[in-house]
């Protein structure tokens, strides 16, 4: 479900992606600068105000400011079944809540605009695989409405496959494929033999294999990507794995402390 990133190198300048305004707020959130990122996210909304990636950025802020505040991203959140399975611990910010929420429906409407439009706008499928894949982090991690969830997770799945049709080497859409069929994977099998009626199934290898297309060929999600992975790789009992994600994230944002300790906690293990 985990929305809130091989063989190519995972270095992209800037200047040679579509949108540098949107790579650049992202790498802002990777660097947890989450308002530097929104006033990029501002700029990118007023050069192109059409364009609901822009939109899902800013939601996308306010969710990964979130798990970092609660600590989703660590190990101990991820190793511990209860709180991966289960949803944070401690209060919700109310403000922030609200402030995904409503900018997350935002760009969901402008996606659906693009797409009535246009249906094979890759752009438009992206936003909507985005926003619902973070709707179902949302509903699962923070509010703790798991089973509320699993629509946003069927809907995520099904816009990825499409955005895929279009754009086959896309690597983000693999994000909300593999963070889904992993987590879900990790359910005990009576709970997914009942997902199962449901259309929901889940698998962890298969979760794994599509992350690691996501840290491989991802844009804006590539870190996250690489992120899962490694966290995953860690559950997995695959340190080596999980310490090259962990030291090539450390390299390329060293000024997130997350990163760092996550690659010396598995040193010390």
């Amino acid at each position: 479900m985990l929305i809130l990133l091989g063989a190519e190198s995972a270095e992209i300048r800037a200047d040679n992606l579509a949108n540098p305004l949107l790579h650049e707020s992202f790498r802002l959130m990777y660097e947890l600068k989450f308002d530097a990122a929104r006033v990029r996210i501002g700029n990118c909304r007023q050069a192109d105000p059409e364009n609901p990636l822009c939109v899902a950025a800013e939601a996308a802020s306010y969710l990964f400011e979130g798990f970092y505040q609660q600590g989703v991203l660590t190990s101990a959140f991820f190793l511990d079944d209860k709180r991966l399975l289960g949803g944070v611990a401690g209060d919700p910010d109310p403000q922030r809540d609200a402030a995904f929420l409503t900018t997350n429906q935002r760009a969901r409407r402008m996606a659906e605009l693009k797409l009535a439009a246009s249906p094979r706008d890759a752009e438009a499928l992206l936003a909507l695989t985005l926003t619902d894949g973070m709707r179902a982090d949302f509903e699962a991690l923070i509010e703790k409405h798991q089973i509320g969830s699993l629509s946003y997770i069927r809907r995520a799945e099904k816009e990825a496959g499409v955005l895929l049709q279009v754009a086959p080497d896309n690597g983000d859409a693999y994000v909300a494929l593999g963070a889904a069929n992993y987590t879900i994977g990790c359910l005990p099998g009576y709970k997914r033999f009942v997902l199962r009626f449901g259309g929901i199934q889940g698998d962890r290898l298969a979760g794994m294999q599509q992350l690691q297309i996501a840290a491989t060929r991802g844009l804006y999600l590539q870190p996250m990507a690489k992120m899962l992975l490694a966290l995953a790789a860690v559950r997995e009992h695959q340190p080596d794995r999980a310490r090259a994600l962990l030291a090539d994230l450390t390299r390329e944002y060293p000024d997130n402390p997350l990163f760092a300790h996550e690659l010396w906690l598995l040193q010390e293990r």
